[in-house]
């Protein structure tokens, strides 16, 4: 555990199929888990920007994953490493490792991590609150629209014209040095969540989403179908969204109430 409220620490453990994985730690108290987004790590979604110390000066333990694929953990090419669902395996096995109990911790991520967070969710994982940041309801109920526009970025990586969204995701990937042939069968594990899977979460859910973001569909829907759940909508853009201080209050203020 980290010693001082902005001091990080980071750990290893290994998955069900042996692969190993690192997470990182930030403060004292209750546990909550961030999850971070594609193309990036924990470093750059929670720590760079100052959402981890926010959310650590309210009296949490901020437990902040790195994927498979992404960070310091390990990054295999091969297809059979990427099996569908597995980030939420991933997850998942983090709670066993941590030895983390129905109601004893908070769970959230942003874009590819809310993605996990609700897969985990809808596989039985139990917190007293999530977060789902930077997430739709179209994100969630097809995966393949995402998976396809990032196979398509990656498939022409020194091609995008410049300013793009497809460059602009280009330039991300080199920012936090991601391994392309690691992202290509990650793509593919993408799993699709149904609207009655959805709506079967009774979690206390904050859905959070930068107010000109449209890449995962509409936030709002996403909380309109969940039974237990409040919509937030601050200031940005998906990417832009990160580098304001509204988006770390606003889970901050959540979790903390």
């Amino acid at each position: 555990m980290a010693s001082s409220p902005t001091e990080v620490s980071t750990r290893y453990f290994k998955t069900d199929d042996g692969v190993e994985l690192a997470w990182h730690e930030m403060g004292e108290g209750r546990p909550v888990i961030l999850i971070h987004g594609l193309f990036s790590n924990a470093h750059t979604n929670w720590v760079k920007y100052g959402a981890a110390a926010e959310v650590a000066s309210r009296g949490f333990r901020v437990i902040m994953p790195d994927l498979r694929g992404h960070g310091m953990s390990a990054k295999p090419h091969d297809a059979a490493s990427y099996p569908k669902d597995v980030l939420a395996d991933d997850g998942l096995a983090l709670l066993r490792h941590l030895g983390l109990a129905e109601g004893e911790y908070d769970l959230g991520g942003y874009s590819l991590g809310a993605r996990t967070t609700m897969r985990m969710l809808i596989r039985g994982a139990l917190p007293r609150r999530a977060v789902l940041g930077g997430m739709g309801l179209q994100g969630l109920v097809d995966t393949g629209r995402r998976s396809a526009h990032f196979h398509h970025v990656l498939d022409h990586i020194d091609e995008h014209p410049r300013g793009s969204p497809e460059w602009m995701a280009v330039q991300f990937l080199k920012t936090t040095k991601g391994d392309p042939l690691a992202m290509k069968p990650l793509l593919d594990s993408f799993t699709d969540s149904t609207e009655e899977e959805i709506r079967s979460v009774v979690t206390d859910t904050l859905v959070v989403c930068g107010e000109d973001d449209e890449d995962n569909g509409s936030a709002e829907a996403l909380a309109a179908l969940l039974p237990n759940a409040q919509y937030v909508a601050v200031p940005g853009n998906h990417m832009s969204v990160m580098l304001r201080t509204e988006l770390n209050t606003a889970i901050a203020d959540f979790l903390a109430a």
